[in-house]
C-alpha cells in the first residue's frame, strides 16, 4: 500500500528539501507539486493525493483558502509555516499535524509514519463499513431503526427515515427533518456518519451528510436538489461517489 503525496510550497529550496526527504520513504509515491494555489486547486482533485504537505502563504493566496474551497475530508494536510501561530487555524481545520519551518526530515518522516499508519486504518473502517452497510440493507431493516439526538435541552428519539439531511459546523451536527424541524447536537458529522451510511445516506461533502431517499436531482456541477428544493453542495472530490451511488439505486 502506498500513500500518494502532493506538495504545495513557493520556496525552492525547501521544495528541494523535502523532495529529497520523501523519496527515500518507501511508502511515499510524490504525484505533484505546486507553488500556487490556482495550480492546486486544478491538480489536487484530479490527482487525489492521501496526504498534502502544504506551506500556509503563498504567492497568490493562503492554502486554507485552497481547503475552504475543494474541502479536505479525502486526504490528509500536514501545513508548513514559518509562524507558530497558525498552528491553532490549522489544527481547527482538520490537519493532521503542522511542522515549523526550517523543516526537520525526522521530524517530517516521523509525521508521515503516523499518517500512513493512520491511513491504513481508516481504509480497513471504510471496508467495515461497507460491509456493514451492504449487510443491512440485505436485511431490510433500516426503515425500522431509531436514533438518540442529544440535544442540549433534551434526547429525542427519531426515526433514521425521518432525517432529509445533516450539516457539520464546529464541532456541531444540525439534522434537518422531514418536518421541517432542526435538532442540533453537540457532536461532530464523523460521529453519525458510521451510523448513517448504512441506511441510504453518503457523505457528499466535508459538511454534509444526506439520505438519499429525498435527493431529487443531481447537477453535475455540482449540487443535489432535495425534494423540498433545498440545495446540498457536492464537493468535487466527491462527484464521482455520488454518481456510483446514483447509478446503483434500483
Amino acid at each position: 500500500m502506498h500513500m500518494k503525496l502532493y506538495i504545495l510550497e513557493d520556496e525552492i529550496r525547501i521544495l528541494q528539501h523535502l523532495m529529497q526527504v520523501v523519496r527515500n520513504i518507501p511508502y511515499v509515491q510524490l504525484i505533484g507539486n505546486s507553488a500556487e494555489v490556482a495550480q492546486a486547486l486544478k491538480e489536487i482533485p484530479a490527482l487525489k493525493p492521501d496526504i498534502i504537505l502544504a506551506d500556509i502563504r503563498l504567492k497568490d493566496g493562503d492554502s486554507f483558502q485552497l481547503f475552504d474551497e475543494i474541502g479536505n475530508e479525502d486526504f490528509q494536510v500536514i501545513f508548513l509555516t514559518a509562524y507558530d501561530q497558525y498552528a491553532i487555524q490549522a489544527l481547527n481545520m482538520g490537519a493532521f499535524g503542522y511542522l515549523l519551518k526550517p523543516i526537520d526530515g525526522a521530524a517530517l518522516e516521523e509525521i508521515l509514519n503516523k499518517c500512513f499508519h493512520h491511513r491504513k486504518q481508516e481504509h480497513f473502517d471504510r471496508e467495515q463499513l461497507e460491509i456493514a452497510r451492504q449487510h443491512y440493507l440485505a436485511q431490510g431493516v433500516a426503515s425500522a431503526k431509531r436514533i438518540a439526538l442529544k440535544s442540549v435541552e433534551y434526547i429525542e428519539i427519531v426515526g433514521i427515515e425521518d432525517i432529509v439531511y445533516c450539516k457539520s459546523d464546529k464541532g456541531y451536527t444540525t439534522f434537518y427533518l422531514q418536518d421541517k424541524r432542526e435538532i442540533l447536537v453537540s457532536k461532530g458529522l464523523i460521529e453519525y456518519e458510521h451510523i448513517l451510511v448504512p441506511y441510504g445516506f453518503l457523505r457528499c461533502h466535508q459538511s454534509y451528510l444526506v439520505n438519499f431517499h429525498y435527493v431529487k436531482k443531481y447537477y453535475r456541477e455540482g449540487s443535489l436538489q432535495m425534494l423540498s428544493n433545498e440545495q446540498i453542495p457536492v464537493s468535487s472530490r466527491k462527484k464521482e461517489e455520488v454518481l456510483r451511488y446514483l447509478e446503483n439505486i434500483s
